[in-house]
C-alpha cells in the first residue's frame, strides 16, 4: 500500500517513519530542501509540494497513492487566516484530479469552543471565532465531497518528543484558569490512531484524537515541569471557560487504546 503525506512536519514525519518501518511505500512532502533530505533518511520518498491560496505545484507522482494524509495546519499566527481555505480548495481539486479515494485530514479539537461542557464526535461543534470557525469550515470542505472519503482526525494539544510539555509554562507565574481540564494527545497516539484508521479502512468518520485523561492544567504542567527538572509554574486557582473532549469513535470504531497516563 502506498500512502502520501502532504505536510511532513512534527507529526507527518513521525507517522511516515512508522509506516515505512512496517513496509508501506510512503511519500512525503515538504517545501524545504533540508527537510526533504531528512525524510529520505527515514525511508520516506521525498517530494517538494507547494500549496498556496492561488495554486498548487507538485510532481504528479506524489499523488499516485492509495491514501493521502493532509497534514497542513493553518498558520494563523503568520497571517494565513484568509488563505487557508483557498489552499485546501486547490488540494481537494488535485485529489479529485488524480482519483484518490481515501483521505485523512488532520484537524483540531479547536473546532469545539470552550462551552463549559463535555463533548464528543456526536456533539455539534460550536467553534469560537475566528480560528475555530475556519477549522470547522475546513472540515466541511472534505466532509461534503463525494468523490472520495475522508477520515477527520481532531487532534488535541500535541505533546511528545520535541514538544515536551514541561517547557510550556516553566517558571511562569499568574497563569490563568489553573483548574481547567487539559485536552492533549501524545505523538505516539497521533501515529497509532492514524495507523488504526488505515488498518480498519475507517474512512468517512470523525475521530477525536484526544487522551481520555483530563487533569487540571495546573496539576499537569507542574508535574511535567518537575519531571523535566524545570522551575515550577504558578497558576491561578480558578476555573474559567473550559471543555472536556471525549471520543466514542476511537474506541468503538478503531478499537484503539491510548498508550499511557499523561501524568506518570
Amino acid at each position: 500500500m502506498t500512502v502520501s503525506i502532504l505536510g511532513c512536519g512534527w507529526y507527518g514525519k513521525a507517522f511516515g517513519r512508522a509506516l515505512a518501518a512496517k513496509g508501506f511505500t510512503v511519500k512525503g512532502s515538504s517545501t524545504s530542501a533540508d527537510k526533504l533530505s531528512a525524510l529520505a533518511e527515514f525511508g520516506i520518498l521525498p517530494f517538494e509540494v507547494r500549496a498556496g491560496a492561488d495554486s498548487l505545484s507538485a510532481d504528479p507522482a506524489f499523488f499516485d497513492c492509495d491514501a493521502l494524509v493532509v497534514s497542513i495546519p493553518p498558520r494563523f499566527r503568520r497571517g494565513e487566516t484568509a488563505d487557508y481555505l483557498p489552499k485546501l480548495g486547490h488540494i481537494i481539486n488535485t485529489i479529485k484530479q488524480y482519483g484518490i479515494k481515501k483521505v485523512i485530514y488532520t484537524s483540531s479539537t479547536g473546532v469545539y469552543g470552550d462551552t463549559n461542557s463535555e463533548v464528543d464526535e456526536l456533539s455539534n461543534p460550536q467553534p469560537a471565532p475566528v480560528t475555530g470557525a475556519i477549522l470547522r469550515e475546513a472540515e466541511n470542505l472534505f466532509e461534503t465531497e463525494t468523490a472520495f472519503k475522508t477520515a477527520i482526525l481532531r487532534f488535541g494539544g500535541l505533546i511528545g518528543e520535541g514538544r515536551e510539555p514541561g517547557r510550556f509554562f516553566a517558571g511562569k507565574t499568574g497563569i490563568p484558569n489553573g483548574r481547567a481540564p487539559v485536552n492533549l494527545i501524545s505523538l505516539e497516539d497521533c501515529v497509532g490512531i492514524t495507523e488504526a484508521v488505515i488498518a480498519n479502512d475507517a474512512f468517512g468518520y470523525v475521530f477525536n484524537a484526544c487522551s481520555p485523561e483530563h487533569p487540571p492544567k495546573a496539576e499537569f504542567y507542574r508535574a511535567a515541569a518537575a519531571k523535566a527538572g524545570l522551575p515550577l509554574p504558578e497558576f491561578l486557582n480558578e476555573l474559567l471557560n473550559w471543555k472536556i473532549v471525549n471520543s466514542v469513535n476511537v474506541p468503538e470504531i478503531l478499537g484503539y487504546r491510548f498508550t499511557g497516563r499523561l501524568i506518570a
